[in-house]
């Protein structure tokens, strides 16, 4: 269990998805039709979500979690791992008559992944659940959100949040325009990016992408492009940066996006000094480390220092 001594101002409330990972590693990823033999099969606990929440909790955050659970035997099970982690379950809810939401993963010897989920009872949190957690979302520093997880109950989250409002727009959907001006940050990756913006986003046009969603009133936009870093540019600095990162040889590419989320949600308020191409630097590193170990939340680094070195970046044109 981590250190409880945190101070309790800088909080990061994470509202969403809360699933159990089933994973299968194969020599590839299968065509469609086609059976493959697989060479391991592992259970871990999963959903964008908590894999968020925990990466923050591993590296120092205060964090909380606003989520459903089903009833059956997976349910308790994670809350009580989520606990032991250094998450707070307050507002972690066991859904009666429903199952956890749970997801079937496929890993190449690559890094590649394809991902199904089924919801459960993700699907049933609702604005009921942000009421009831109202005085915490409105003392969170910061605020994460995904997509796995009803649009509403991030709307309402959003609108009492008086912090940061980190939007992790994925899975990939295109009516969210609504939320949009309530985002401090939009996070995306190139293929969410690409629905967005209406055209294929790759690293010489994502400040085109950038400058596209900028004006539908998010603050800021986050793309990340994988091993090549990330570029993000904000409404108040007209300035884009293209942020590199370390290359590593992958393993597993899982959870990878949200151990960015979780670590740029931590450092935006346990290291708010440090300029943003050294902040989204950080979380790159993070996210790195984590391609290089099999699953997910138990990639993710622990009390890491991830500012003990200068992350290189330039501007664009």
């Amino acid at each position: 269990m981590l250190s409880e001594d945190r101070n309790i101002l800088n909080r990061v409330v994470v509202i969403g998805s809360c699933s159990v990972d089933f994973v299968t590693y194969a020599p590839r990823l299968p065509k469609p039709g086609e059976t493959l033999h697989g060479h391991k099969f592992t259970t871990s606990f999963g959903g964008k979500g908590a894999n968020q929440c925990v990466a923050a909790a591993k590296l120092g955050a205060n964090s909380y979690i606003i989520s459903r659970l089903g009833d059956d035997q997976w349910g308790q099970k994670y809350k009580e791992y989520l606990k032991e982690i250094g998450v707070d379950v307050t507002h972690a809810s066991i859904t009666s008559n429903s199952s956890t939401g749970i997801a079937q993963i496929v890993v190449a010897e690559n890094g590649e992944n394809q991902i199904v989920i089924v919801p459960g009872a993700n699907n049933l949190l609702c604005s009921n659940d942000v009421k009831e957690a109202e005085n915490l979302i409105k003392s969170a520093d910061v605020i994460v959100a995904q997509l796995e997880t009803p649009l509403e109950s991030t709307m309402a989250a959003f609108k009492l949040s008086k912090g940061i409002r980190i939007l992790n727009a994925a899975p990939a959907r295109k009516d969210i325009e609504n939320i949009l001006p309530y985002c401090s940050i939009l996070c995306i990756n190139e293929s969410e990016a690409s629905l967005l913006a209406d055209f294929a986003v790759n690293v010489s046009n994502a400040p085109l992408a950038i400058n596209k969603l900028l004006e539908t009133g998010c603050e800021t936009v986050i793309i990340t492009l994988g091993d090549k870093g990330a570029i993000f540019s904000s409404k108040n600095d007209k300035r884009c940066f293209h942020v590199f990162c370390e290359s590593v040889i992958p393993v597993d590419t899982t959870g990878a996006g949200d151990a960015f989320v979780g670590a740029l949600a931590t450092y935006l308020v346990n290291r708010k000094n440090y300029p943003m191409h050294q902040i989204v630097g950080a979380a790159c590193q993070v996210a790195t480390i984590s391609v290089t170990t099999e699953g997910t939340q138990n990639s993710y680094p622990t009390n890491f220092d991830a500012f003990n070195k200068q992350y290189r970046y330039v501007e664009l044109e």
